[in-house]
């Protein structure tokens, strides 16, 4: 038994409606349980899914402010003001502000970026920074993708005689800057369609408005920042996405070309994923480890020669980021793991020198480690403050949550799923106490472990490269439309290895009952699953469906996420020699041995303290300690089959079964005397009437070419059979002994029954010995019913 890391969520589906419906649109059945399982069951809502066009994207006016910001905008450009167009770090932040500065440069403004450094003025508008603008003349900030908390800043900014225009996607708190105008979808009194706009989704609608057309130029632009942002890819924002995704495919400009080509990553097989993970955190690099410019000027640029250099600069940053959150993330795994009660409700780690712009990386990783809400704090113990990043689990809210603290926040904002925040040092054990107290009021039970939602239960024969072109269909996939997790339950397996140059992923071959349909599967950083999985065994897995390219070869993948197994499961290791040093077996926490023999005790030095050691013997096989344990090591052979047969009897909570098996006879590789051996040795010692098996018993054997352990053997069966007397090595023979059959005699009984022990236990095959254990635990099964 294998269990799951994450808790599936199986959804409900109408197999004969998705039939009805797959023959109806013309797709595969698995595609089609897509479109039900998001709601979709009309011909006409497949079509506006499948094939949306600029009628997805809504009037920029429908925001609040947006006229009032447009019209002050205009008349900015018109007087030749000096416009700022201020922004934020991250991908969204860059591109945002990359978007909104080149819009108004189309339009002839006088217009400049800046984006705050994020050590030295921390996250959005800060005093400082306005009041430097307005040493510079401007009459005019722009905010993108940041804001909406500045109330401070606004208040500076009327004082400066600056207008300050705001558009961000951030939740609003209790009181809105007093700006010129506030462009945010998440406005309560806002009635835009969309409320999950990204930064750049916002200074798109602007751009829009500006433009009085939909700027199809900023569509690579707009998904980069949708895509990297995490919002809800459904709607307007599922288009942008796609738009985007085409764009880049098809045209890209300067500073993304090369910086793709710094990555390796080819613009024709673009996608969502490619644009999370090679494209965003490249640009959130800059940011995170120094200023912003550098990402903002790449995306701007028009000059490839300054691009290739732009990118390289970003790409060696993105390498040094990667290195520094590896040891960070070590560092506070060594202090989660420090924790005396075990790890809390709710995690908050921190520590000098960590360095605050790769902080949110850290705290994913915990949450995708420990599964808690997470903070990961940077002191700086000189004016005794802490930043921190935010990252949350399913029903735990973060931003409510750290709204509830506000006293001891002076400055923060986010997200439910993540948050940013700036603290006095002295309150992080009050903010550690009230968190934990609201996740454990608020979290219900079943949120505590991760889960995963299972779209599509499909079988092997489904699986087709055609149904899989089907599905992709449904890109871009992301938040509001997750790509299709696809299940195969209780699937045979041809083949399982490690594979990788550290022997650190996972390939299997799925097979059907008919071992015709073969699909192979693949685990990214789970080959440590490998040891724990049966050969033999029926595996269940969630995943995602791809195409494998290779050599011209295109066949179909599984990408394998989690796996478990129902079943029990066997692991053999008889006649391993080097078993004693098995860290998987012996590094199981918990385990059951069972040892048959007296003279296996001598093992016991070898056993784990913390396991269990328990001892049948065949006079009295008692299986009660037995009955709860989920890991059982069969350590030696028993005694009799029905000793075996009642030792598995015992077992009611089986998982695991590791069989050694060590013996020291070999009775199934020594052939029996046969009937005729045992008439000729009888007809023989009648006719010496006493012979001395001790002085003549090898001369004996070596004339037959028999071994001799064969003819002590014989008169010892002689001897319980009343056929001979033996006394200091003499055989004598009996005058007038009873007619008796061998198998009265006990010593050959028992060499028979050891011999099929040895065939059915030990010299078996591991198929063999399987079935043999489930016809037995099938047998007592059937007898309790």
């Amino acid at each position: 038994m294998l269990h799951s890391k994450a808790n599936w969520k199986i959804k409900d589906i109408d197999e004969q409606q998705v039939a009805q419906f797959s023959e109806q649109i013309g797709l595969s059945m698995i595609a089609t349980r897509f479109l039900v399982q998001r709601g979709m069951t009309t011909k006409d809502e497949v079509d506006a899914f499948l094939h949306m066009n600029n009628e997805a994207i809504h009037d920029p006016y429908l925001l609040k402010d947006m006229k009032k910001a447009i019209d002050r905008i205009r008349q900015a450009i018109d007087s030749q003001e000096r416009i700022l167009v201020f922004g934020d770090y991250d991908a969204d932040g860059v591109t945002s502000t990359s978007l909104m500065y080149m819009t108004l440069i189309q339009l002839g403004a006088n217009v400049g970026f800046y984006v705050p450094n994020r050590f030295t003025e921390g996250y959005g508008p800060n005093e400082q920074a306005f009041r430097h603008a307005a040493e510079e003349e401007v009459t005019l900030i722009i905010t993108v993708d940041t804001g909406i908390s500045a109330v401070h800043e606004a208040e500076v900014a009327k004082e400066l005689n600056i207008d300050l225009i705001i558009t961000d996607h951030h939740e609003p708190p209790p009181v809105i800057p007093d700006g010129f105008a506030v462009v945010n979808p998440k406005r309560s009194d806002c009635s835009y369609p969309n409320e999950n706009l990204a930064g750049v989704g916002v200074a798109f609608k602007v751009a829009h408005a500006l433009l009085e057309r939909i700027p199809e130029e900023y569509f690579d632009l707009v998904a980069i920042g949708t895509i990297a942002d995490l919002v809800a890819l459904k709607g307007e924002n599922r288009y942008l996405a796609m738009k985007g995704i085409h764009s880049l495919s098809s045209s890209l400009r300067p500073g993304l070309k090369a910086l793709l080509e710094r990555a390796g990553a080819n613009p024709q097989e673009m996608s969502e994923e490619q644009v999370g993970f090679i494209i965003g955190p490249r640009l959130n690099a800059a940011g995170r480890l120094d200023s912003a410019d550098p990402a903002i000027q790449l995306l701007i640029s028009e000059d490839p020669m300054e691009a290739e250099e732009l990118a390289e600069m970003i790409d060696d940053l993105n390498k040094e980021r990667q290195q520094i959150v590896k040891e960070i993330a070590l560092e506070a795994e060594q202090q989660v793991e420090a924790y005396e009660d075990g790890v809390p409700p709710v995690i908050i780690v921190g520590q000098a020198g960590w360095n605050a712009g790769v902080i949110g990386i850290v705290a994913s990783r915990l949450v995708e480690k420990y599964y808690r809400p997470t903070i990961v704090l940077s002191y700086d113990e000189e004016k005794g403050l802490a930043k921190g990043s935010a990252r949350s689990i399913e029903g735990f809210d973060m931003f409510q949550s750290l709204s509830q603290c506000r006293d001891w926040l002076p400055h923060f904002g986010g997200h439910p799923m993540a948050a940013g925040l700036t603290m006095q040092m002295e309150d992080i054990d009050r903010l550690k106490t009230k968190l934990s107290q609201i996740a454990l009021d608020t979290v219900a039970d079943s949120d505590w472990q991760k889960s995963i939602s299972v779209d599509l239960p499909i079988s092997l024969k489904e699986v087709s490269v055609n149904a899989i072109y089907d599905l992709q269909q449904m890109a871009p996939f992301g938040i509001g439309n997750p790509a299709p997790k696809v299940m195969l339950s209780d699937v045979h397996m041809s083949m399982i290895k490690k594979i990788g140059a550290s022997e650190d992923h996972l390939k299997v071959t799925f097979q059907d009952e008919d071992q015709k349909t073969l699909l192979d599967g693949i685990g990214f950083r789970m080959g440590a699953l490998h040891d724990s999985i049966s050969p033999l065994s029926k595996i269940s897995t969630v995943g995602k469906l791809s195409i494998n390219e290779w050599n011209g070869s295109i066949k179909p993948q599984f990408m394998i996420e989690d796996v478990k197994i129902t079943e029990w499961q066997m692991f053999d290791f008889r006649g391993d020699k080097r078993v004693w040093q098995n860290k998987n077996l012996f590094g199981l926490e918990e385990c059951t041995v069972v040892m048959f023999q007296e003279e296996t005790l001598k093992y016991e030095k070898n056993i784990p303290d913390n396991w269990k050691v328990v001892q049948l013997t065949a006079a009295d096989p008692e299986t009660t300690e037995l009955s709860r344990a989920k890991n059982i090591l069969l350590l030696d052979l028993p005694s009799t089959l029905n000793q075996m047969k009642q030792c598995l009897n015992g077992l009611e909570s089986l998982e695991n079964l590791y069989t050694l098996f060590i013996h020291e006879g070999n009775h199934f590789f020594e052939t029996i005397p046969s009937r005729e051996q045992f008439k000729w040795l009888y007809a023989f010692l009648m006719k010496r009437k006493q012979f001395d098996l001790k002085k003549n018993g090898q001369e004996l054997a070596k004339y037959k070419g028999w071994n001799e352990k064969a003819v002590k053997f014989m008169c010892q069966v002689f001897f319980e059979l009343e056929f001979v007397k033996i006394s200091n090595g003499i055989v004598e023979v009996e005058a007038e002994p009873k007619k008796k059959d061998l198998t009265e005699s006990f010593t050959y009984q028992k060499y028979l029954e050891q011999s099929d022990i040895e065939n059915e236990l030990y010299y078996s095959s591991y198929r063999a010995l399987k079935q043999w254990i489930d016809r037995t635990l099938a047998d007592k099964h059937l007898a309790s019913v």
